[in-house]
């Protein structure tokens, strides 16, 4: 089923390749022996969905936000679920300046997903290195982690390490933010 933010976007990378599938996330994290689980659920945009769907599964959910300054320098923002987010202090925290949300198209050229999938395994379409990836340092503290797998109507589990095994390996090593830190405008 899709929605129209997705019939609106062309479904490849800036490179005009396919962007990977889940089934393709999965082989990677296999390849590395990462230990994942992955179930599927209805179509999940919002944290809301999410928590209407988890049925109680304990673990670290995020949100995740695809950002651009007015440079175009982008960045993709992966963050406990529940945090408050002041785009103005985040763009200070990450070094950007004033961010705003990116669009639709600019989402599918450089992450291959849409709206409501945006997920950090999805730095394995960021072939050119293009958007740097900042995760709340909370969020590692969790145990275990769950995100889209670059499809939101399934949810892969993985531990943290598993996850910055796979960052790593996809040569995208996260910027980790610690968000319970005092503003750099306090």
């Amino acid at each position: 089923m899709s929605n129209e933010h997705e019939e609106q976007v062309t479904r490849e990378l800036l490179n005009g390749e396919s962007p990977a599938s889940p089934a393709e996330i999965e082989d990677r994290l296999s390849a590395l022996g990462v230990h994942y689980t992955t179930i599927t659920h209805p179509p999940m945009r919002t944290v809301e969905d999410s928590r209407r769907y988890r049925n109680g599964v304990p673990g670290g959910y995020s949100k995740n936000l695809f950002l651009r300054n007015k440079k175009g320098r982008m960045w993709l923002v992966t963050l406990l679920e529940d945090r408050q987010v002041d785009l103005r202090d985040l763009g200070q925290r990450i070094g950007a300046g004033r961010v705003s949300f990116a669009s639709s198209q600019r989402l599918m050229h450089y992450l291959g997903v849409v709206p409501g999938a945006v997920t950090p395994f999805a730095v394995a379409n960021d072939l050119s290195g293009s958007v740097p990836l900042v995760i709340d340092k909370a969020l590692l503290d969790c145990d275990p982690l769950h995100f889209h797998p670059c499809d939101n109507s399934m949810t892969t589990t993985v531990s943290a390490e598993g996850l910055l095994r796979y960052l790593s390996a996809c040569q995208h090593e996260p910027h980790i933010l610690d968000f319970d830190a005092p503003s750099l405008e306090a």
